[in-house]
């Protein structure tokens, strides 16, 4: 199922008209009916409030999961919310890439020295 059709069938199945689902939006009619018959994709402001109507998550509206409500438990949450990237444990737990590449720790490390030194110039 494409983007447009899951639009489709999340609107009809509230019973919601283009109309009042564009008017939730913030665009035009037409806008959405574009939207439906894949003419036009929304941008991500757009994909946003239709994930927020629907309570479904973005992942679902554009394909890449058949799962509409896909979210971390709360505690995954909070880990995440939390991330610490300096910590040790965590470089060492997690691989982290860049364009397909594992970084190696020392590239992990000058990488965070990197963002830092561009913090630390921007104050």
């Amino acid at each position: 199922m494409n983007i447009g059709s899951r639009i489709s069938h999340l609107r009809d199945q509230r019973g919601w008209t283009q109309e009042q689902l564009a008017s939730s939006l913030g665009i035009s009619r037409a806008a959405l009916s574009h939207y439906e018959k894949n003419r036009r994709e929304p941008d991500s402001e757009t994909l946003t409030k239709l994930a927020d109507l629907f309570k479904v998550t973005i992942d679902y509206l554009v394909g890449r999961t058949e799962n509409p409500h896909m979210v971390l438990d709360s505690d995954v949450s909070q880990f995440v919310d939390k991330l610490e990237l300096s910590d040790d444990e965590i470089l060492a737990k997690f691989s982290l890439t860049i364009d397909g590449r594992e970084l190696t720790p020392e590239e992990a490390r000058r990488f965070i020295a990197f963002v830092r030194a561009e913090r630390s110039m921007e104050a």
